[in-house]
């Protein structure tokens, strides 16, 4: 069995071995090349502060990136007896280097070494889902630029109320995702300072180069106070949660709206065929089996924060052994909130929408508004022209031409698509995905 990096003379009960350790040789292994990168930036500072000599560091960096190699094709492991992913590529260098492998660990502890790799990986999480979010963007304004001139009627209290298009209902998830976009910008740069040096929350006496490692990994900036970037575990999950959950909303709504809609009770959409399932008893079932699950899946993120904030709340500052238990609940969501994104790109791209919904004449109503409107511009004082024009509907002697005559900004004639896609493009730029693509592509030796 391995030794652990903290035992010394007495070992730990098999029983709170298993306890303690929990689920990290399974969760650890999202973290395994982020682990081995951060150790590169690190031993390449202690080789400039006289920590380490340069041949040494040479052949440090080669054993690294093999394993990184390794990573990065899906086929680290963690061994039994190994109680992470930190000493099990501290195990994996000494057995190949022998003592040089045990200087990797000099002015850094598991706690700001945990600290780092989380960051790492999420950020890399947070590139992918922005690119995704950028997906669905697009195929969202494509279909309301397709479907604009096709009227659909809108509701208040599931009630018909007003008119309203396929273009704005397409384009009002548009919208929505350039907010969800900055929510996810701002957790990105949040998490985008460097933690390294920070030790076990209090420093180090070695004359630690932190400057380097930021340049050296990407970083904006530094975790500047050491006792604060302990502090950062957990309110960077929490914080980058509530911006996963942010998306999460978006696409449960877009996922409610598609199901209903593509009820026969509505008959507005049809999903692809290929998108839905069938029942064992009924024939004709096509069911939006898809959608459902996104929306279910999208609502257990949404508790993503809360359940983080459960964990962490109560702590004071330091590091406790309470932090381990968010790393199960936010490691996997990240390829869960992604796997929903992707089937939401894949049937927006694909689905129907009926181009006569408001041929059916129980759908007349709504045009009240717009006569009431012409009233208006004719110069009937306002009450008068909708008292007017309610008596007609009791009276049943109502007419509607069924024409709207809407010209302001983001209405159902002037979507204002293009000034949200500059939105969009806005806060894409603003993400700093190619200083850190080029930083960790040079500690790579790949630049």
């Amino acid at each position: 069995m391995a030794q652990k990096l903290w035992e010394k003379s007495v070992q730990v009960n098999r029983e709170i071995e298993r306890f303690t350790v929990g689920r990290d040789r399974e969760l650890d292994l999202y973290l395994a090349k982020y682990d081995v990168l951060g150790s590169m930036a690190h031993i390449t500072m202690l080789e400039s502060i006289g920590l380490l000599e340069k041949d040494e560091l040479e052949t440090l960096l080669a054993e690294l990136k093999q394993i990184y190699g390794v990573a990065e094709q899906g086929d680290f492991l963690i061994e039994e007896g190994v109680e992470d992913v930190h000493s099990q590529v501290e195990l994996m260098l000494t057995r190949k280097l022998g003592d040089m492998g045990k200087k990797i660990h000099s002015g850094r502890s598991r706690n700001d070494q945990v600290l780092l790799d989380l960051k790492l990986f999420t950020r890399a999480q947070l590139k992918e889902i922005a690119g995704l979010v950028e997906m669905l963007f697009g195929e969202l304004i494509a279909q309301s630029e397709r479907y604009k001139d096709i009227l659909m009627p809108g509701y208040t209290h599931l009630q018909i109320a007003m008119p309203s298009s396929f273009g704005l209902w397409f384009g009002a998830y548009a919208e929505s995702l350039v907010d969800d976009m900055l929510f996810l910008q701002a957790a990105y740069k949040m998490c985008n300072r460097n933690p390294l040096g920070s030790a076990a929350g209090y420093g180090s006496s070695f004359p630690l180069n932190r400057t380097l490692t930021t340049r050296l990994l990407g970083f904006d900036a530094l975790n500047y106070n050491v006792v604060y970037a302990q502090m950062g575990r957990g309110k960077m999950e929490r914080n980058v949660a509530f911006a996963l959950a942010s998306i999460a909303g978006t696409l449960s709504k877009l996922a409610f709206d598609a199901c209903m809609f593509n009820s026969q009770n509505f008959s507005f959409v049809k999903l692809p065929d290929e998108c839905t399932t069938g029942s064992s008893i009924m024939p004709h079932k096509k069911n939006p089996d898809v959608f459902e699950l996104i929306r279910a899946k999208c609502n257990k993120i949404q508790s993503l924060p809360q359940q983080i904030m459960m964990i962490a709340n109560n702590l004071p500052s330091g590091y406790f052994r309470d932090l381990q238990i968010i790393k199960e609940v936010f490691l996997p969501a990240f390829e869960e909130l992604k796997d929903c994104l992707r089937m939401t790109i894949y049937i927006v791209e694909r689905i129907k929408v009926n181009e006569h919904i408001l041929d059916d004449d129980k759908y007349w109503p709504i045009f009240s508004v717009e006569e009431v409107n012409r009233l208006v511009r004719e110069g009937m004082p306002f009450r008068d022209a909708y008292k007017k024009v309610g008596l007609d509907i009791e009276a049943g002697r109502f007419v509607s031409d069924k024409q709207v005559h809407h010209t302001h900004e983001g209405s159902i004639g002037n979507l204002c698509n293009d000034r949200i896609t500059d939105l969009m493009r806005q806060v894409v730029d603003g993400f700093p995905f190619g200083q850190v693509e080029q930083a960790e592509q040079a500690l790579l030796g790949r630049g």
